[in-house]
């Protein structure tokens, strides 16, 4: 599989998760593990293109497959994309264990839908879960992002 456009090679055994895979094995912890079971949306990751679970998906899946992280979306701090860069100025976020599942649901739904409402903002995010922030400023982020995006 490719990983953050890097082909990457690793023996792991039939039952063992992408988000097992990619924390333990290759160490991008940016992928949080919360609930276990698909709800909460933490380890949300881009499956060729398509915002996924990682913890519901096997590694062995994915051979073939352009696996996509919060660590593949920008280089450093300087080239965040339009979602990270809204998620910070908007405070998206508080305690951050929930951002990076919500920042790579966000990059998946404003690449389908470039303009999104309210409303379609709320549907395209509700596989994720928050505890902290009661959503509003997540909520803005996309919005901006959005609109940021559509301003290039």
């Amino acid at each position: 599989m490719s990983v953050n456009g890097v082909a990457r090679r690793v023996r792991v055994e039939p039952r063992k998760t992408l988000a097992d895979t990619l924390r333990e094995d290759l160490g991008l912890t940016g992928t949080h593990l919360g609930c276990e079971h698909g709800v909460c949306g933490a380890c949300t990751v881009l499956l060729d293109g398509e915002a996924v679970r990682a913890c519901l998906i096997f590694t062995v899946q994915t051979e073939g497959s352009e696996v996509t992280t919060i660590e593949g979306l920008a280089a450093d701090a300087d080239s965040l994309t339009p979602v990270q860069r809204a998620f910070r100025e908007h405070h998206g976020l508080q305690c951050g264990f929930c951002t990076p599942g919500f920042i790579m649901s966000a990059t998946a739904l404003l690449r389908d839908d470039p303009d999104p409402d309210e409303e379609e903002i709320r549907e395209g995010l509700s596989g994720n879960l928050c505890r902290c922030t009661g959503y509003q400023g997540i909520i803005r982020a996309v919005k901006t992002a959005a609109e940021e995006a559509g301003h290039q």
